[in-house]
């Protein structure tokens, strides 16, 4: 009987310390995940040696919200593995980096474009980079991807390669080409491409292939704007085979869900201000969820807006530096941009992250994290304090973590106790 009982104690006290380690686990990776504060504007360290070099060119890898690729204004590439804390040099040229992508569909590829000597690419999520073949002595300012074809939009028309490495030319060559999207990423590819410059006078026009760029039709669709900006298509609408398209010109935002057979203005009036939008990214798989962004042409009227309802309402998320010139979205539900901002007036480059939680956008956080570089809260506080701590995200895993932690001493001291008898 006795040595039943002190069987039973023992698997008892076995139990429980399995238990409370058990309970520890998700507190100890809650608190690791938990890095940027939920809808709060948090500054990031600047590129190594950035002085005023703006950054055009930032992407964050679709399979690793953590890791990011970076280029600025004067041919620097820089790569962080941990958000934004640390950068390391992982290229550097003489031309200016335009644009950076990450491939949706092939692991650890990374594409960047050059203005004027063409494209590098990467295997290896951005390690190690090498010159392309084919793009040489061209200005490249967009990749788009489809399931077999890279497209590129240069200064001398299209380009499309079947590995981003090697490149053939593919029409409208008497064309820069300053943005494209692929509208259906199956075989026939379909892609959209617009010019980033104009004649004044000239109606605003954009360029459709459906062979993957083997032939291409022009279009004139009734869009305000001398030249388009950015070109986006977004995910699939759960019914129905028709990618909504989204464009920015030098003069607003606008969508089609019809092919581009009809647009809907997005800004004017009481919409999004009638600016240039450079920045247009939908979040995940959501085709009615993305963010556009301006650096306001140089009026101040540049921002970051987010829209849950495929463009009927937006809102700002009022990003510290207005005037925004590169942005990245994680592919998260809830996700973390990565922002570049500038300031023409000092010609100082900064970068941001914020974690969208679907919050009231908050001021740079109050007290330097490990991604932070130290800023103040709009209040003007000079540390969190107790109730700060109390409500943030972090609050439920670090108290979940202190009462794993007393169950383990309590086990372990009924353990001690049971071995005395």
């Amino acid at each position: 009987m006795i040595i039943g009982r002190l069987v039973s104690l023992a698997g008892q006290r076995l139990v429980a310390t399995l238990a409370a380690l058990w309970l520890l686990l998700p507190a100890v990776t809650g608190v690791h995940a938990e890095v940027t504060p939920d809808s709060t504007w948090v500054a990031l360290k600047a590129l190594p040696h950035q002085g005023r070099s703006a950054v055009f060119a930032l992407a964050v890898d679709p399979s690793n919200n953590q890791a990011l690729i970076a280029g600025n204004s004067d041919g620097s590439v820089f790569r962080s593995a941990d958000g934004g804390t640390t950068w390391a040099s992982v290229h550097s040229g003489k031309a200016a980096l335009t644009t950076v992508a990450f491939s949706p569909f092939t692991a650890g590829l990374v594409l960047a474009g050059t203005g004027g000597a063409g494209a590098i690419a990467s295997r290896d999520g951005g390690v190690t980079w090498t010159s392309t073949t084919g793009l040489d002595g061209r200005t490249v300012r967009a990749f788009t991807f489809s399931l077999t074809l890279v497209a590129a939009g240069t200064d001398h028309g299209v380009y499309v390669s079947p590995d981003g490495f090697n490149w053939t030319p593919s029409g409208l060559a008497s064309h820069s080409i300053g943005s494209l999207a692929v509208e259906a990423i199956h075989t026939p590819i379909r892609l959209v491409a617009a010019s980033d410059s104009s004649t004044t006078g000239e109606q605003l026009a954009l360029f459709q292939s459906m062979d993957g760029g083997g032939t291409w039709t022009t279009f004139t669709p009734p869009i305000s704007g001398d030249f388009a900006v950015k070109l986006v298509a977004g995910p699939l609408p759960p019914t129905g085979n028709i990618r909504p398209l989204v464009v920015g010109t030098n003069a607003g935002l606008f969508q089609s869900i019809d092919n581009g057979t009809s647009f809907t203005p997005l800004s004017g009036g009481q919409l999004l201000p009638s600016t240039d939008y450079t920045q247009i990214t939908f979040i995940t798989d959501h085709y009615d969820r993305f963010y556009v962004a301006s650096d306001g042409g140089g009026s101040g009227a540049g921002g970051l807006w987010r829209t849950s309802d495929s463009g009927q309402d937006f809102v700002s998320l009022a990003p510290p530096q207005p005037s925004v010139t590169a942005l990245a979205v994680s592919n998260d539900e809830s996700p973390i941009l990565y922002v570049a901002g500038f300031e023409p007036s000092s010609h100082v480059a900064t970068l941001w992250t914020y974690h969208d939680t679907g919050g009231i956008p908050q001021g740079p956080a109050a007290s330097p994290s490990f991604v932070a570089s130290g800023g103040r809260t709009a209040g003007g506080s000079s540390g969190p304090g107790i109730l700060a701590f109390l409500s943030a995200s972090q609050a439920p895993y670090v108290a979940l973590g202190v009462a794993a932690l007393v169950l383990i001493l309590a086990a372990l001291v009924s353990n001690a106790r049971g071995r005395r008898r």
